[in-house]
């Protein structure tokens, strides 16, 4: 059975990271405010990334560390910018000309 890492988008555009075991049935428990809590106040929300693991560790884990990321590192994620986010990594901003 895959668990699953996932991102998403809340209507007052902050992100909130979360890992299930059944993506599909998590996503429709955040959209009709059935969890409560941080989502539930920022209806609609939309499924932006998510991953799966084989086990339920991996997918926890990788909630943790991406709950912990800057905003920019989480866009990067979104986005598949590998090359961003390990600048971000190193040294926290990105400058742009």
């Amino acid at each position: 059975m895959p668990f699953y890492a996932y991102i998403l988008l809340c209507n007052d555009g902050s992100y909130y990271s979360g890992h299930t075991d059944d993506l599909d049935f998590r996503i429709a428990q955040h959209r009709t405010g059935m969890l409560g809590g941080y989502t539930a106040k920022r209806l609609p929300v939309k499924l932006v990334w998510s991953v799966s693991f084989p086990t339920r560790d991996e997918a926890f884990a990788t909630e943790r560390q991406i709950k912990g990321w800057s905003r920019a590192k989480k866009e990067a994620l979104i986005a598949g910018d590998w090359q961003l986010i390990s600048q971000l990594s190193r040294c926290g901003r990105v400058d742009k000309d």
